[in-house]
Order: C-alpha cells, then structure tokens, then sequence
C-alpha cells in the first residue's frame, strides 16, 4: 500500500511534473505515484503532497530529509513528514482534462451565450478544499482559475440525445479567482478580451468523454441532468466598459433616470437578469416616457426577490403592467420610510475580476451628506473586496517574493484598484470620482465618490470642510478630510462665542510627552441635555459623548458647573474650519461586557486559572438554556446581554404578561435566535458574558482628585432604560477592576487599577474616569489609546483579576512621513492602495493567538511581544503610512483547533481556549433551527384574550398594512440573504448572503428594522379620513387588536407573500407591542367613553 509524504522548504511552488521528476531522482523511476497537491500558505515557503507507491520509497525521502548532509532542492533544504490518511491535506481529488471551458452567461434553460473559450484546459475537483481549479495557457501565460464551491449556484449535466458530448454547466453567485503561474502562483486581474471572465455569470464544459463525469457531482444541492437539447450560441460583449464590468447602458434615444439604470445593473449583477438580454428592447419597456415610473420600480424590486433568473423579461414585465393597470390602486413604493437622521445610500462592491450594485442601504448620515441634501444620488460608497465579498488581503496586492523590486511586488489588482481611484466610475453618464474617506471606512477598503455637476465638484466639497494645508503627511491628511465622513446625527449649532478652548493637562517622563487629556473636553449640563434628545435619549441624559465640532474630535464628559457649552482642548483639534455643527458619534450607555480570545489570553497569561474561564464558559452556557422555558432567567438575559434595548424592552414586556417562553410562538423564536448567536459566539469567538463588568468609554477626572492606579466607575446595568423604572439606581464600584482596549496583545495592555468613590464624579455615569495625573497615563498603558471615543473592556469580578502585572509596553509611534509638497488627492489615492497592500494587523493578531497558545510563556514570549510591538505599527499605520513588515519566523505555520482554519494544518490546543472551544463545539449551532409558525402552530397559540369588542371593523385595514409591511421586510431579508425573522427582527444575525457581513452591515440592517417598525407605527397612529378611524382610547385598543388578530388568527395564515414563498412573518403585531401589552394586562379603560 503506497503513503503520502510532504515536502516543504520549496522557495517557490513547483510544477508537479518538476517534484515527481525530483524526488524519483532519489527514491527510483516509477517509486511517485502522485504529486497530489503544490502550493504555498500565506506567508510561509512552498511544499508538495508526495504519494508514493511504496512504503519504502517515502521511508528513504524521509531519511534523506532527516540526515546531516539534509535534503537540497536547488539552494533550498526540504523537510518530510507524513501525511496521516484523514489529514485535512490528504484531498480527494477528481481531475479532468481536454477540457474546452466556456465562460458566458445562461440565456435560457437549454441555451448558453458564448463570451471567451479556451481549449486543452485541465479540471481538478477538489472535495476536501471544497474547490474547482481550471489550469490553462493563453497567450504564453499559465493561468489558475479558483471556484469554490460557496460560489456556486447551480450545477447541470447536459447530456443531449443523439449526441456523444456532454456539457457541465456551472452557473455562479461571483467570479473565479485568477492566478497567474511566474514561479508561484500569483493573484491577477481578468485577462480575457473585454474582461469576459467578469461579465460572465457561468462557465460550460464541454466534456471529452462519456465517462469522465465525478459522482460526488449529485451531491450538489442544486445539481440536476438534463437530456434535452443545449444550445451554445457566440456571444458579444454587452458592457459599455471593457474594465469595470458589467456595465450597462441604455441606448442612444432612450435616456433612465439614475435610480431605474443602476437597479437594471444590480439586476444584472445578481444574476436576475441575463446580461445577452438587456438589449434595445429590453430598455423600451423600462422607459419611463412610456410606462409609469412607479410601476417600473415596482416590478424590477420584484424581479430582484424572485430567486430565479429571468429568461423573458419582456413578457415577465408584461405580465406585471398588466397586473398593475387592472388594479384599482397603484403599487405602493417598495422602499422603508426611514427615520430622521438616516439616507438611503447606493453602493458598489469591486473585485478583482468584477463589481456588483447594492442599495440604496438605509445608512446614517454625516456632516457631508447632510450638508448637499439634494446630491444625495450623486454620492456613492465604492468598497474593494474579494471574489467571495470578503476582506480582500496584501497578498492579493503584492505576492511578497523576496527577489522582487517594490514595483514588480505589485499585483495587476493593485494597478486595477488605483486605476479605478484615478479614472472614477461611469453610470449612466454619471461620472464619480474619489471623494474621501474616514478611518473607520479606509479599515473596510471603503471611500466615498461624488459625481460633479455644474457648480459642485469633489473638489470643492473638500474644500468647503475645512483648511488642511498645514498638513503634509499623506496619512493624517486623508483622516482629517474623514473626519466628516464618520457616521452621526446632527445634535445643534453652536456658536463660536459658546465655546472655549482649555489648556491639555501634560506631563513628560523619560523623554517621552504625555497627554492625560488628550482626545476629552467638556460639555454643559444644559447642552447634554439637548443633545440627548437630538440624539433619541429621552429617558436619560448620557455622561458623555463622542463628537465632532469644526475640526475638533473627540469626546466632550458633562461638567455640571460649566456655564460654557463647550469646551475644547487643543489636542481635540485637527484642522481649522468655520463649521458650527455639533455632530453626535456615539455616547455613554449601558454596553454589556464579554471576554474574548486576547483577553483570556492575557489573563491566563497572568495568573488566572483555566478553572475559572471553564466555570464561566458553563454559567454562560446554563444561562442561555434556561431562557428558552424560564421566564425570569429570559428576562434576566435580556437585561444584561441583549445589545437591542428596543427589541429586549418587547420581549420583557411579554414575559411580564406571562407569556411563556416555551409557548407565544414569537417570544420563542425570538430567544431561540438570541440563545443561538450567543452559543455560536462562544465557539466562534469565545465571547464569554462577564456580568461584574461593563463596556465603558473613557473619561477624565476634571476635579483632579483620582490618584495614578486609581478610576471612578459607576454603572446602571441595564436598569434604568427600563420603561417603567422612574428612579434608576445607580452602583459605584469600590474595588480592583482590571481595564484593556482591544486590541490587547501584550500583558502589559491588561491594567488593575483601584476603583473609588469620588462624590465630585457622581454625575459620570456608565463610563469609566481616569486620573489626571501620575507617570503616564493609565489609557495610554492600555494598547496605547486615549480619550477620543474608545471604549475599555472594565471587569470587577474578583476571580478575573490578575494576580500579577507586568509594565506597559511604550507605544510611542514611529516618526511620520513628512512630505515637503502640499497632499493631493492623488497622494491619497495612492495611500488607499497602499493601505489594502500594508494592511497587516489581522495576520499578525492571528500569529500572537498562535504563538501565544504554544509557547511555554505564553504572551509574554519574545515572538508575542514582538507581535505586540508590530501590532502597534500596524494599528498606527493610518496615522503616520509607517506599514509593519512581519519576518517569516513570526507567521503561522499551523493553528489551533479553535481558530477553526479551514483548509491549513491544524492541531488539538492544549491551553485553555482549546479546553473552552472543545466544550462548546458540538452544542452551538451554525444556524438557527427555528420552527415555522404554521398553521397548526397558530391554532394552538391563538390567545382569544386579545380580542376587543369592535376589532372587526379594523381587519380591513390591519390586513392592507400587515400585506405592506411583511413585502418590505421579507425583501429586506432577501436582499441581506437572512433567513428567518427573528434573525433580522432581533439582530442576532446567524448567517448573511455573500458581500456582506454581521460586522460590517449590522448598523444598516438595524437602522431599516428600526425605521419599517416607525413606519408601522406611523400607519397605526395616523389620522385616518374614513369613518372607521378610531376616536376613544378603547377603540384605538380594538384596532391594535385587529393587528393581533391578522398576524396570529389561523384563517390569515399563508394569506401575505403569496407569490414570493416567504414564511409566514409575526413581528407586525409587536410594533405596537405597547398596547398589546395593555390588553393582555387588562388595563383597558372601563368608564364612560369620552
């Protein structure tokens, strides 16, 4: 029986016909039967998969390795191991070839539009990889094109009768990822005329033989065989733009407005609508000259949630009109009326090979966009990602050879990003250019673009924000202009005469300054006050706040005793601009507090047994099981874990009522979505629930009392936002709390400080205050932060406190780069994709998790203070464009069983996040496992307590709106890919379409929830005209009752999204949970009506 062995130490990958041709020059001709894999992991040197026909041949490539003299591959010495028969590398292969790839796009059930062939290509399924790779030459040049199978979509044999060829059609959500072969295999744009790869949708195989067809094929969800006729037809290029595809534009004589093009492109993009089809003829039926605007949004909305592609789009829009024009009233339009504060955005998302339109996204607005109300379409947020909607990496930029000089480093997508920067985007004539982009937008690969018009251009909208010529690092120059892009909602003007300027409080040690301010200023009562309103805090007044004011930045903290509304501190300050606008980021509250990787990191690091980590993993775990049948352990978890305050307050008004977790089909499925998420977060993250401990923003002690070691910390829990609670009662903890800020890589980032009570700060709420003096201070030990926003992770848990410290490492950055010119926008542009190719922080984060959990001395090994130290660089790198260069022997060769790296060499961690990880792996779902409320579910849970005398005269109306309201959140769902309703209705979102992300598009789903649950709630409580409009509290009970009653009542099941085979939806009713809630209590008025 042969064995596998793998060889690595290659100083690039190798051909497999170079290794076998290698080894067999040692072991004998005919010992290789197999190079089964070549290839190299990120950052680490090439290796090969080795299958040999004997034992003895792997034992003698083996030995060779192991002796003095070693095994030498040109200049480079390999070594050798085995490769176990169940080893995630040993992959079970299926390969083809002769192969004649098509790539195009599906233009009926049995025909395919041919764009770019190519014959003589090698196929190589890889199950284990869970990936297709297609090897062939054009032009000279080796290619590798990479599918996985995440990408694809649908899969079909077409084996046509009477024919000997057979044709595997593989449709896809995204494009390949191409490779190109220049001694390693390198990451490349679209090489096809007219980037045919990209503006196609499927690839087709024509197949040599009859018997080449893999089994496991059948195994594919959505794999079928046909034996009806296939037609492949030559096809032309339907993109008005040969780089940026596809892109579609009407024809001449025919003109759309922006709003119908782009969303005719995201169907394209989606795969909606077959690009071959959009012709002529197409865009005469989506002309607004000759059909009804509304109706013409109305259909393509619908075409985007029909799940299928469309292959007759002109009878399909034909048969909508139709529908439309014998109806007595027009569509309604499909978008949420959103809230005061919120846009909608459009945006794009490019790839390598490709770009999609997605939008318009309900999104906060900022400075900017408040600023140009009425250009709101002509602003466009462009995100740069991977063929799989994913975080695109450095190496996809710059393949990192040793050899290479630093512009042969650089990737065509390097060239391909910058070209889009430099060129803009063309839509319909509408011509976007780069604009800007904040901090936290540059970390996302995000920008803003903006189309001039006449009288408006990017130009000038940077001009209007302020006076940056005095700034000449490339870096702190494209902050400062994003500074106005950050999200926020407008709180008032205030003007310059209310405002004032205070002295920082310094002090300097060893040669190194120090600022204890910096990043803080205050804010009167009075202001806060207004403030909290603006910013939708009607129960209470937030401690502080994060702002931005002109060119200030940072964090204002209420001084009870200013008359001043605002006051500033230089180290706030970042440019000179006339702007008075007070605009609010974020503010004080209660945030509940978990532990994560780094953190347990650090704390068993220091001296915190495994045991503890291990009993709160189990009373988290026993918490979230009780929830789901005790109704005061629900509420209990709702009160301290839930990061919704609105949707927990619905829930614990239910429970209150006596809902029984275990039986109200929405309470149920609502805390079996929050159990869910928060089981998966412990194996994914080991995000573990700490209740002695908050998230807090930072604060400074403005009375100087606190001494160096020492911090005020006052909590609310989540008490005082409870509805009913008049008197919130406030804890003052007075006892060690340990602080860090993520992110915390070295021990000396985790700080135990003595928590007192000062009276003076008994107004500083939910927030935690530093000293004003001492050596150095404390925010700055903590992963080197400060006072302008960030948020510390506060434990006073006393079995969580280190027993030992260790000193704060020095996060003094490194100089800046200065330029002797004034910044460009060019020079920005440029920083941007230096950015994306530097952007190193989460490989080294993900080294320390690694070397932290083998070496002896866990993070205080060198390799992890190391790590810590490029970490800092990495993190300062927006700052000063100082990139952190990571050596070879501080990456990753393999991971721990936790970190859940699929497809690299993995082992069993011994150290307590393996133990943690193990213990939960087989009980956290990766889904949801929800029961559909069908209709035997609503005839057993129909509660006849909540009918009111009267409700019946309301069934009408509730009907129409519930009709309303379930459209527009089942197209929500389908346009983020959420699978269930209380995913999106709670934000405990299990699992998202590709491009887009739990992180990065939470805010945007819960500000669209938020707004259509308003929007509810307005259709409830507006004036109605007709006689049946509600005039005595008692009926206005009634009509919530008849909300109720077409939500739950059995004979309206399955009566909403007929057409679109969505569930049936329950949340309607809640949004005005309020006067259920009154009904179930039996609080309705019985005394004379008025």
């Amino acid at each position: 029986m042969g064995k596998r062995v793998k060889l690595f130490g290659f100083a690039s990958v190798q051909s497999p016909a170079d290794v076998k041709e290698f080894v067999e020059g040692h072991t004998g001709e005919g010992t290789v039967c197999d190079v089964v894999e070549v290839g190299r992991l990120e950052g680490t040197r090439a290796h090969a998969i080795v299958e040999f026909a004997t034992i003895e041949a792997a034992e003698r490539i083996k030995s060779l390795a192991a002796a003095a003299d070693r095994l030498w591959f040109k200049k480079s010495y390999l070594k050798a191991w085995d490769m176990e028969p169940n080893s995630r590398t040993s992959h079970s292969q299926h390969k083809i070839y002769n192969v004649k790839l098509s790539v195009g796009c599906q233009i009926s059930e049995e025909k395919f539009s041919v764009l770019w062939s190519q014959e003589n290509v090698s196929v190589k399924f890889d199950t284990d990889l869970r990936k297709v790779n297609f090897f062939l030459t054009y032009n000279s040049v080796e290619y590798k094109l990479e599918v996985s199978y995440e990408s694809i979509w649908k899969i079909k044999l077409h084996s046509p009768r009477g024919q000997t060829a057979k044709f595997l059609v593989i449709q896809l959500y995204g494009a390949p990822r191409i490779y190109e072969n220049d001694s390693q295999w390198i990451r490349e744009v679209d090489f096809t005329p007219s980037s045919s790869i990209g503006q196609s949708n499927a690839l087709c195989l024509r197949l040599p033989g009859r018997d080449v067809v893999p089994k496991f094929l059948k195994e594919f969800f959505y794999y079928e065989e046909s034996e009806e006729e296939f037609i492949q037809e030559r096809g032309s290029s339907f993109s008005c733009n040969s780089d940026l595809v596809p892109n579609i534009d009407p024809p001449q004589g025919i003109v759309l407005p922006f709003k119908i093009l782009f969303k005719i492109n995201l169907l394209v993009h989606h795969g909606c609508l077959p690009g071959p089809l959009v012709d002529g003829f197409f865009f005469l039926f989506v002309d607004p000259s000759i059909f009804k605007s509304v109706e013409i949004e109305h259909a393509l909305e619908k075409l985007f949630h029909l799940r299928e592609c469309c292959y007759n789009p002109l009878k399909w829009l034909t048969e909508q009109y139709k529908k439309y024009s014998m109806s007595r009233t027009l569509p309604g339009l499909p978008q949420i009326a959103l809230e005061d504060g919120l846009v909608y955005v459009r945006k794009i998302l490019i790839t390598p090979t490709k770009m999609y339109f997605y939008g318009p996204e309900a999104s906060l607005s900022n400075r900017v966009l408040r600023s140009y109300p009425d250009d709101i379409d002509n602003f466009l947020r462009v995100s740069f990602v991977d063929e799989d909607g994913q975080k695109l990496y450095a190496t996809a930029l710059s393949p990192r050879t040793s050899s290479s000089t630093d512009e042969e480093k650089r990737t065509g997508i390097y060239r391909r990003i910058l070209s889009i920067l430099r060129n803009g985007i063309d839509i319909g004539g509408k011509k976007f250019e780069t604009l800007a982009f904040s901090n936290s937008q540059l970390k996302e690969n995000s920008l803003w673009m903006f189309a001039s018009r006449p009288g408006l251009t990017a130009a000038d909208i940077r001009e209007g924000m302020g006076d940056f010529s005095d700034i000449k690092n490339v870096a702190r120059y494209a902050a400062r202009l994003g500074q106005s892009f950050g999200s926020s909602r407008e709180a008032l003007h205030v003007p310059g005469s209310e405002v004032e300027e205070i002295p920082d409080v310094k002090t300097e040690r060893g040669g190194i300054k120090y600022t204890f301010s910096d990043g803080i200023g205050k804010i009167s009562a009075d202001l806060a006050h207004i403030a909290a309103r603006k910013w939708g805090c009607t129960s209470y007044t937030p401690s502080a706040f994060q702002i931005r004011y002109g060119g200030y930045k940072g964090v204002v903290a209420v001084d009870p005793t200013s008359t001043v509304k605002l006051s500033l501190r230089k180290s706030m300050s970042k440019y000179k601009s006339n702007s008075t606008s007070l605009d609010v980021l974020a503010c004080s509250r209660y945030q509940p507090c978990f532990l994560n990787r780094q953190l347990i990191t650090l704390m068993s690091t220091l001296g915190v047994r495994d045991s503890v980590f291990e009993r709160k993993q189990r009373e988290a775990v026993a918490q979230l099981d009780e929830i789901l049948s005790d109704p005061v352990r629900a509420h209990e978890a709702l009160d301290l874990m839930a990061s919704s305050r609105e949707n927990a307050n619905v829930l614990k008004e239910m429970l209150m009522c006596d809902y029984k977790p275990d039986e109200e089909p929405y309470l149920s499925m609502m805390l079996q979505t929050f159990r869910a998420l928060h089981l998966q977060e412990l194996r994914s993250r080991t995000r573990i629930f700490v209740q002695n401990g908050q998230a807090m923003m930072g604060c400074l002690d403005e009375t100087g009392t606190l001494e160096y070691g020492q911090v005020f910390v006052q909590y609310s829990g989540s008490r005082c936002h409870h509805p009913d609670n008049t008197s919130p009662v406030f804890s003052i903890v007075e006892s060690k709390v340990v602080v860090a800020k993520n992110p915390c890589l070295h021990p000396g980032d985790m700080r135990v400080l003595k928590a007192v009570d000062v009276p003076a700060l008994h107004h500083m709420v939910d927030c935690i205050v530093f000293p004003a003096k001492g050596k150095r201070p404390h925010p700055d030990e903590c992963s080197g932060s400060d006072l302008d926003g960030d948020v510390y992770f506060v434990c006073w848990d006393p079995d969580l406190i280190p027993p030992r410290q260790v000193p704060p490492m020095d996060y003094t950055p490194s100089p800046a780069k200065v330029s002797e010119n004034d910044v460009t926008i060019e020079d920005i542009e440029e920083y941007f994709v230096d950015y994306i190719m530097n952007d190193s922080l989460g490989v080294i984060c993900n080294s320390h998790v690694v070397f932290a959990d083998t070496e002896p001395k866990k993070a205080m090994s060198k390799s992890c203070k190391d790590l810590a130290r490029l970490a800092s660089i990495a993190v300062d790198f927006s700052k000063t464009g100082v990139p952190a260069e990571i050596p070879r022997s501080l990456r990753a060769l393999k991971y721990p069983d936790f970190m859940e790296k699929e497809n690299r060499p993995t082992y069993v961690s011994q150290s307590v996040l393996g133990k943690l990880y193990r213990e939960v792996k087989d009980i956290a779902p990766p889904t949801a496992a929800i029961k559909s409320f069908t209709r035997e579910v609503a005839m057993l849970s129909y509660d006849p307590a909540m009918e009111v005398e009267g409700f019946e005269k309301y069934i009408d109306k509730a009907f129409y709106y519930k009709t309303q309201y379930d459209n527009k959140l089942g197209n929500l769902m389908d346009y983020y890919g959420i699978k269930t309703e209380a995913e999106i209705i709670s934000g405990c979102i299990m699992k998202m379409a590709r491009f887009f992300d739990r992180k990065r598009d939470m805010e945007e789903i819960s500000f669209a929830v938020r707004s259509l649950r308003k929007e509810a709630k307005a259709w409830f409580n507006q004036a109605e005209s007709d006689p049946a409009s509600p005039t005595t509290e008692k009926e206005v009970y009634a009509k919530a009752s008849a909300w109720y009653h077409v939500t739950y009542h059995h004979s309206y099941w399955g009566c909403y999204n007929q057409e679109m085979n969505r569930d049936h939806f329950l949340s309607f009713a809640w949004s005005v949970y309020d006067k259920l809630v009154d009904i179930k209590k039996g609080k309705l008025i019985s005394g004379p009506e008025e």
